[in-house]
């Protein structure tokens, strides 16, 4: 596994400023909300194509629950899959650098109406995303780490682009399920030299690649740009063992999490089951145990997050 020389022994970039950051939920959640119908292989990207003024009201709808981060539609925007949808590498750097201008937008848009200036990241998703077919929660895909770089350099290196012009505050490597993957993205983001953090799948305390989540956790502390580390797209109930992870192999880094709603999955049937779980009670204790950025993820809405920004304030006010 070959690092980025010199990032082992750079610092970590100190944006977060000891503060506790309520990242937004789940952006296709919300715009499924709003009417929008999701089923293509660009998810949520597409509307950067089709209807960029939706990504932007989605983006306000979080900002006005309480959010001070909001995550960009770039998620699933690769070379590959905008290819297979018939556009050039010319139009996927658009499309990524417009997912950065619709969020700057809307953070823009809230200040104008007295809200908080918030942070935008710039969404990294893995390779299994591109894939469209669930290896974002496996793992394991029979690439290199080399590899990996490859696939992941261009699109970093635009988004990356970004931050430098200060479109972007950092970069939101997310939902890697693979030790590998995350070796790959903090050997780009250490190049780079702009700050991200490095956020895992996980369940039961290992990987969904299987690996224990300490290995992935100090594998992306090597990188001195990391700001935070931890998880997202996991259960509510699996943030336990992030945030002890991060403590004991995340170098001092503090914690992200920003899991599901707890609501389970009917693949049958194809619809959710159950009311979820109730993350505004949980984040407190995220807090106490070393999160500094908490927030949701798929079927996490607007509502959710409003609930556990006021948790989360009426604790920090406390301690």
């Amino acid at each position: 596994m070959g690092r980025t020389v010199g990032s082992m022994t750079s610092r970590p970039v100190d944006l977060l400023g000891g503060e506790v950051w309520v990242a937004d939920g789940g952006l296709a959640t919300q715009l499924e909300a709003m009417g929008h119908d999701l089923i293509d292989a660009l998810w949520s990207a597409r509307l950067l194509h089709d209807d960029p003024e939706a990504i932007v009201e989605a983006h306000l709808h979080f900002l006005r629950a309480g959010a001070r981060i909001v995550t960009t539609a770039s998620y699933q925007a690769t070379d590959e899959g905008f290819a297979a949808a018939g556009m050039d590498a010319d139009e996927t750097t658009q499309f990524l650098r417009r997912s950065v201008d619709l969020a700057r937008e809307a953070v823009d848009r809230h200040v104008a109406d007295g809200g908080t200036r918030a942070l935008v990241a710039a969404s990294v998703g893995p390779y299994g995303a591109m894939l469209a077919d669930g290896s974002e929660y496996r793992g394991r895909y029979g690439l290199t780490v080399a590899d990996l770089r490859e696939f992941h350099a261009r699109r970093v290196d635009v988004l990356a682009g970004e931050v430098a012009d200060g479109g972007a505050d950092l970069l939101a490597l997310e939902t890697i399920p693979d030790v590998d993957e995350v070796v790959a993205l903090t050997d780009l983001l250490g190049a780079a030299g702009v700050p991200g953090w490095v956020s895992c799948t996980v369940e039961a305390g290992r990987t969904r690649a299987g690996q224990p989540l300490a290995d992935a956790v100090a594998a992306a502390a090597d990188t001195g740009e990391v700001v935070a580390i931890g998880a997202n797209c996991c259960a509510p109930r699996d943030v336990e063992a992030v945030l002890d992870a991060v403590a004991t192999a995340g170098r001092g880094r503090p914690a992200v999490v920003y899991p599901n709603s707890g609501e389970g999955w009917d693949a049958r049937a194809r619809t959710w089951t159950g009311t979820g779980t109730d993350l505004a009670a949980l984040a407190p204790g995220w807090v106490e145990a070393g999160a500094r950025i908490v927030g949701g993820c798929c079927r996490v809405g607007p509502d959710r997050i409003a609930a556990l920004a006021r948790a989360v304030t009426k604790s920090t006010r406390v301690n």
